[in-house]
């Protein structure tokens, strides 16, 4: 039988999610333990420098990246950076 992680991976193969960045901590360990050889992860230092590599990555490469933040203090931190490229996509300017 498939585990949660196996069919998130598969999931997000489907969706050519392949490239992960991320600053994990404890929560997350569970998620990158036997992490896939066809993913790359891209380790960041602040949650807000994760989110801003992924989002420069997508709109370089024109496909979508995942980003695995630690929960509740992570995502806080990144969602200035959250912010940015959902305002600079909609272009309300």
């Amino acid at each position: 039988m498939a585990t949660v992680r196996d069919t998130v991976h598969d999931l997000l193969r489907s969706w050519g999610m392949t490239t992960v960045f991320g600053n994990p901590g404890s929560n997350e360990l569970p998620f990158l333990d036997g992490f896939p050889s066809d993913f790359r992860y891209v380790l960041g230092l602040h949650e807000g420098a994760v989110l801003a590599m992924a989002d420069g990555y997508a709109q370089a490469s024109g496909r979508p990246a995942l980003v695995n933040l630690h929960s509740a203090a992570g995502l806080g931190h990144a969602v200035g950076n959250l912010a940015t490229p959902a305002r600079a996509t909609r272009r309300w300017w």
